[in-house]
C-alpha cells in the first residue's frame, strides 16, 4: 500500500517530470491526470495512471513483479482498446518494473495472436541510467532504484540531492517518497543512516498512508464489531428465546429472542466500531498536534459516526489545536 500511495503522490505532483523523462522532450503545460475507471466493466490496478498531454495519453503503470491476473500483456491491450474507444488519440503505454528480477515476465512487451501483434514499452528501473532521474526532484525517489555499481553510493547521492531542496515541505515529502521506495532495494537500517525519520512523519505522503490505514482500520473494526455483535446477539437471543419458549411457547420465545438478540448484536457491533474509530483518530491527532487536552478529547467523543469519518479526512490539514477547535465549533454552532 505504501508503494502505491507514494507513486500516486509523485505522478500527481510531478506529471511534467515523468512525461519529460519518458518522452525525452519538454511537455506542454496542459497536463491532466485522468480517472482510471474506464467505460464498460472497470479494470483496476494498484499503481496505474493515465496522463493526458495535449492530444496524447501516457498510460503509466508501476509493478514490483510481473505476476498478474489477467496477464499483463492481455491487460495492456484491454486498456488500449478502452482508452482509444473513449479518447481516439495517440496512446503511449509504459510499464515500469521496480524490483530487480530475472523472471521472464519483465522482458515481455507484446501481446501476439494469429493476425494480431500489439506492443507496449517496458522499463526495468534497475537497468536505467540514474543521471536523468537525479536532475529532477520529482524523479529522485525512482533514482534510488536505478543502475549503480555501488548501490549505497547512489543512495547517498540521492540523499545529498534531497538536502539541497530549499522548500522544506517539498523536501519532507520527497524524502518520505525516497525512503518508502528505497525499501524495495535497501534494508531499513541503511536507509535510516542517510535520511531522518522525522522528515517522513511530517510529510504529506506519510500522513496520506496513515489516513488510508485509518480508514481501512475503521472499516475492518466496524465489520468485525458488527459480526461479533450479531453472533453474540443471535446466541443470546436463541438461548433466551428457547427459555421463554419452554414457558410461553416455542414459537413466541424464538421470535422475541431473535429480535432482541439481533438488536443487541447490532448495538454492540456499532459501539465497538465507533470505539475503534475514536481510538485511531485520537492517536493520529496526538501524533500531528501533540497531546490533546481533555476538553477537546471530550468534544471529539461526542461526535457521530459520520462526523468521525469527516474528522479523519480533515485532520490532514490541521497545523495546530486551533484548527481542530474551529472544526469542532462548526458542529456545536449548528
Amino acid at each position: 500500500m505504501s508503494y502505491d500511495s507514494t507513486l500516486k503522490y509523485l505522478v500527481e505532483q510531478y506529471p511534467q517530470s515523468f512525461t519529460r523523462w519518458l518522452w525525452n522532450q519538454e511537455p506542454p503545460e496542459d497536463i491532466e491526470i485522468l480517472n482510471t475507471e474506464l467505460s464498460t466493466e472497470p479494470i483496476r490496478a494498484d499503481a496505474l495512471f493515465f496522463v493526458r498531454v495535449a492530444d496524447a495519453i501516457l498510460h503509466l503503470e508501476f509493478q514490483t513483479l510481473p505476476q498478474s491476473e489477467p496477464p499483463l500483456p492481455l491487460r495492456m491491450i484491454d486498456y488500449w482498446v478502452r482508452l482509444y474507444r473513449q479518447y481516439r488519440c495517440k496512446i503511449d503505454q509504459v510499464i515500469i518494473f521496480l524490483k530487480p528480477t530475472r523472471l521472464a515476465g519483465v522482458f515481455v512487451n507484446q501481446f501476439t495472436e494469429p493476425n494480431l501483434s500489439f506492443h507496449y514499452r517496458v522499463i526495468r528501473i534497475w537497468e536505467c541510467d540514474p543521471q536523468p532521474l537525479l536532475t529532477t526532484p520529482g524523479l529522485l525517489p525512482l533514482a534510488v532504484l536505478a543502475q549503480a555499481e555501488v548501490p549505497e553510493t547512489l543512495l547517498s547521492q540521492v540523499a545529498a540531492k534531497i538536502d539541497m531542496i530549499e522548500d522544506r515541505q517539498q523536501q519532507r515529502n520527497l524524502s518520505a517518497c525516497v525512503q518508502l521506495l528505497a525499501g524495495v532495494k535497501f534494508d531499513e537500517q541503511l536507509i535510516q543512516a542517510y535520511f531522518r525519520e522525522d522528515m517522513m512523519q511530517e510529510s504529506v505522503v506519510y500522513q496520506r498512508i496513515i489516513s488510508q490505514g485509518l480508514k481501512q482500520g475503521l472499516e475492518q473494526g466496524l465489520e468485525q464489531g458488527l459480526e461479533q455483535g450479531l453472533k453474540q446477539g443471535l446466541k443470546q437471543g436463541l438461548e433466551q428465546g428457547l427459555e421463554q419458549g419452554l414457558e410461553q411457547g416455542l414459537e413466541q420465545g424464538l421470535e422475541q429472542g431473535l429480535e432482541q438478540g439481533l438488536e443487541q448484536g447490532l448495538e454492540q457491533g456499532l459501539e465497538q466500531g465507533k470505539r475503534n474509530e475514536l481510538n485511531l483518530i485520537i492517536r493520529l491527532l496526538n501524533r500531528r498536534l501533540g497531546q490533546l487536552n481533555p476538553q477537546l478529547q471530550h468534544q471529539i467523543e461526542q461526535l457521530s459516526f459520520s462526523q468521525f469519518e469527516d474528522l479523519g479526512e480533515a485532520l490532514l490539514d490541521f497545523e495546530t489545536e486551533v484548527d481542530l477547535t474551529n472544526w469542532l465549533n462548526q458542529f456545536r454552532d449548528r
